[in-house]
């Protein structure tokens, strides 16, 4: 999907045009998960660029494109730009060891 989203439109609430982006988006991503995954793969991983036109894109972590919508749509911005591309991907798996370790770490808050 490469396509630039209005955030304003004419008689609409700007809020429920961007609930609208973010549905078309977030449909877009289910659509794409549901197609068979290639021999040899897992999942379905995408690369995300956004920006407020295609120019200005810039590659984001897909998990962060809502929060960036939302950042852009806050600061009074007049369209957006989303380029999403599914490729397969594959898990990379952490080898046995390293794994009892994560676990076995301490977190930030010291517990």
């Amino acid at each position: 999907m490469k396509k630039t989203f209005p955030l304003r439109a004419e008689g609409k609430h700007p809020d429920r045009v961007l609930e609208a982006v973010k549905h078309e988006i977030r449909k877009y991503i289910k659509r794409e998960r549901r197609r068979d995954v290639p021999e040899g793969a897992d999942f379905w991983d995408f690369d995300c660029k956004f920006g407020a036109d295609k120019d200005t894109a810039a590659a984001i972590a897909p998990a962060t494109l809502t929060a960036a919508l939302d950042a852009l749509a806050q600061a009074g911005g007049g369209q957006c730009y989303v380029e999403l591309l599914a490729k397969p991907a594959v898990w990379e798996r952490r080898p046995a060891g390293q794994a009892a370790a994560d676990e076995a770490a301490p977190s930030a808050d010291g517990t």
